[in-house]
């Protein structure tokens, strides 16, 4: 992985880019010497947008099964509990 600073970036963009298309080399781009954001091949993205998405599935199983075995509560219900009411509906 590779740290290089926004400034550099912009001005080697064609070298990152290739960088990173083609030998699937990662960079971190920092701004005023922190680390702001990653470049990085689509493979990773794609790898991350799938994790996120097994996670977001065990989630919603786990949601589920509590669901199942505590029920559900109205909005009125949690209004009532929390002692506060709802913004009035302005559309």
């Amino acid at each position: 992985m590779h740290t290089i600073s926004s400034k550099k970036a912009r001005q080697d963009f064609t070298i990152v880019s290739e960088d990173v298309t083609y030998r699937e080399q990662r960079y971190v781009v920092t701004k005023n010497g922190r680390e702001s954001f990653a470049i990085v091949p689509l493979i990773d993205l794609r790898l991350l947008e799938e994790i996120e998405r097994q996670q977001d599935i065990a989630a919603a199983k786990t949601g589920r099964k509590e669901i199942k075995k505590h029920g559900t509560t109205s909005w009125k219900e949690m209004e009532k509990r929390s002692g506060m009411k709802t913004m009035p509906q302005i559309f």
